[in-house]
This record gives structure tokens, sequence and C-alpha cells, in this order.
């Protein structure tokens, strides 16, 4: 009887394992194996994509399409699953090949090392600019690899996507070496090649990608992006005005990180309503976080504690107010936030299919680049998509 029921325990630990898992292995039955596997099963699931972005001077259609296109990608990768999961997301930054940069590192920088702060990469994306300058691709793929914290989760989906126009094999390091790289720690290579097909693949980019089994696709950097006007698009942008008001600035940086919020609410209006309504749709998904200046996100997690608020960095409406007090109000303010987030989120789903029956082609070439990679690529890890 022990054994039938020490045999029916470790099996309902392995169905549970291996759900998303797509590295599991065969394991004798007994319990320090069992514990071993609990010990390290993984209970986060993380999307982390490394963008590599030449900014050299022929490249400024390059990062316009990056910085519009910025919130459908998100949108997207906040429908996929991982089992019952919803993994999270970790976006870092890169450019390389502009003049401005350090020679002696390959004219390489880290714009922004993995976070989860989408309007800290909406800026720095913001901020880029271009210049003339030598393209590395070897070495800042091996910089983002050496540079990076990857992690060990079997369960993650790590990418690399690094885009440019100049042969693949510049540079003193070899793609080839970093490739190798790469695969040691599970990252895939995604190689875009901003100009004609078959230059890419005559200037080994296809190579690039093929080693780690990542996708080599060649986009037209300098097409406009196109967005579909919706009729939802106005109620939409109405509830991200109610939804900006549900946050609840705390600590040093609070009231700047809502500047900050209300900041890439304007650049990505100043490209299109359309892609203004995308970030709001963004911002009513779970990848949109703010625990670190936001308390109603923060006391969402295990570790928050009341007791450690300054009292003196609260907003002025919650200054003087006791615990109870201030717990009230941020439970109200949760509650406006889910409802918001419940009506952009109906509205959106209208508007996806409105956009879906009024696209002719898909022309948007970053955008589709990159997720249709990551959906083919998520597969492996037994991602799915709603």
């Amino acid at each position: 009887m022990k054994t039938h029921f020490k045999t029916f325990l470790f099996s309902l630990v392995l169905i549970s394992f291996t759900t998303c898992n797509a590295n599991n292995k065969k394991t004798n039955t007994d319990f320090a194996q069992i514990q071993q596997l609990t010990a390290h099963k993984p209970n986060k699931q993380y999307i982390k994509v490394a963008l590599l972005l030449d900014t050299s001077n022929s490249m400024d259609g390059l990062i316009d399409q990056a910085k519009a296109q910025l919130w459908d990608i998100v949108n997207e990768l906040s429908y996929a699953k991982c089992g019952n999961n919803k993994p999270n997301l970790q976006i870092a930054l890169y450019e390389y090949g502009n003049d401005r940069l350090n020679g002696d590192e390959g004219y390489i920088r880290q714009v922004l090392t993995f976070s989860e702060d989408l309007d800290e990469i909406s800026k720095e994306l913001f901020s880029l600019t271009t210049n003339g300058g030598e393209e590395y691709c070897g070495q800042v793929i091996q910089t983002s690899l050496n540079q990076l914290k990857w992690g060990n989760n079997p369960d993650d989906l790590k990418l690399i996507f690094v885009a440019g126009n100049e042969p693949f094999t510049q540079g003193k390091v070899n793609y080839k070496d970093a490739s190798a790289s790469a695969k040691e720690k599970d990252v895939t290579i995604n190689t875009i090649f901003c100009g004609d097909y078959r230059q890419g693949i005559s200037t080994s980019w296809k190579d690039g990608a093929s080693l780690t089994n990542g996708d080599y696709m060649a986009i037209n950097q300098n097409n406009a992006t196109v967005h579909i006007a919706s009729p939802y698009d106005d109620d939409i942008l109405i509830l991200n005005k109610k939804l900006n008001k549900t946050y609840v600035h705390y600590g040093s940086v609070g009231s700047k990180k809502m500047e900050l919020q209300a900041l890439q609410d304007t650049n990505a209006n100043n490209y299109s309503k359309a892609n203004a309504v995308s970030r709001t749709v963004s911002k009513s998904s779970h990848l949109y976080k703010n625990k670190s200046w936001d308390l109603v996100d923060a006391e969402a997690e295990e570790d928050f504690e009341y007791n450690d608020l300054k009292k003196s960095q609260l907003p002025d409406v919650l200054k003087g107010k006791s615990e109870a007090e201030i717990k009230a109000y941020v439970a109200k303010k949760r509650k406006e936030r889910e409802s918001i987030k419940k009506q952009i989120q109906e509205l959106n789903n209208k508007r996806k299919l409105y956009i879906l029956d009024h696209k002719k082609e898909n022309s948007n070439g970053l955008e589709n680049a990159m997720t249709k990679s990551i959906k083919e690529q998520a597969k492996k890890k037994k991602y799915t998509w709603d």
C-alpha cells in the first residue's frame, strides 16, 4: 500500500512539473527525487527578449518602427500562456553601430538591462538616435549574452532579435562563436536584415539565425507603420484617462514615474491615435506592472508591508491618514482599476476583430517579424496563445 501511495504521489508531482517544461526527463520514483523536483520546480515563467538595434545612419526607419510597434508586440505577448499560467515579459535593449559609442567596446551600448517596466522601455526607445559607425553583430550578441541575466528556468523563452543591414561577419567576435554561447544558455538568435532578402542571405544573416534554430527575416525598415483606426478607439482612450487616475504613487520616485507614464502616453499618441490605443491595451494587461511606485500594484506583492511606507513619500491625498484609511483608499482604486481594465479588454476584443476584417496585408515589418518568430519558437516550450 505504501509503495502504491508513493508512486501515486510522485505521479502527481511529475504531472505538475511537466505541464509546461519542454526539457523534462524521466526519473526513478523515490522521495529524494520528488523533493529535488519540488525544490527546483519553476514557479514563474518569463519571455525574455533582447532587442539589439543597429543605430547607424541608415537605420532611422528601423528605430521609428520599434517606437511605433512596441505596444502591438507587447499586446501579442500578453496573450501567451504556459500551461495555466501567463508568463511575464522582460525586455532588454542594446544599440550598436553608432559612432557616438565607445569604439573599444565595439560601438555597443546596453541601453536597458532586462526590465518589466514598459514605460522605461518606451522611454529608452524614444531616446535612440542614429549616427554612422561600425556594426559588429557577433560582438553585440556575445555582449548581451555576457551581460544579461538569462537564468536557468527551462520554461523561460529566451530570445535575441538582432536587426541591421551590414554583413553579419564584421568585427572581432565570430558570430559562430556567439551562437555557440547562445546555445549553451538556451537562447535563440533571430536575425532581421533591413534590406533585400537575398542580400541578407549572402551576408550571413540567415546563417546567423540557423545556428540556434532561429528565424531569419528581411524587412524594409523605411516602410511606414500601418495603423488601422477602429470605432472603439475613442472609448478606449477615454478609459485610459480613467485608468491613470487609479494609480497611487509612493516612494522617492513615485511622482516622477507617474510623469513618465503620462509622457509615454504622449509619445504613443504623437505617432497616431491607433498607437495610443495599443499602449492603453498594454496598460490593461498583466504585463504592465508598477509595483516599485504604485501602491495598488505594490500591495498585491507578498512581501509588501504598510509599516515600511514613509508617510512623507505618499501623495497629498493620503498624508496624515491612518493605515486603515490608506488601505481603504487603495482598495477603492484597485476595484476601479479592475473594472476599467475589464472594459478596455472587452473593447479591444471587438477592436481586434475589426482590424482583422480590415487588414489587407501584414505590412508592419518589425512587429510581424518578431511576433511570428516568438509564436513559432514558443511552441517548443509548449506555450500557447489565447
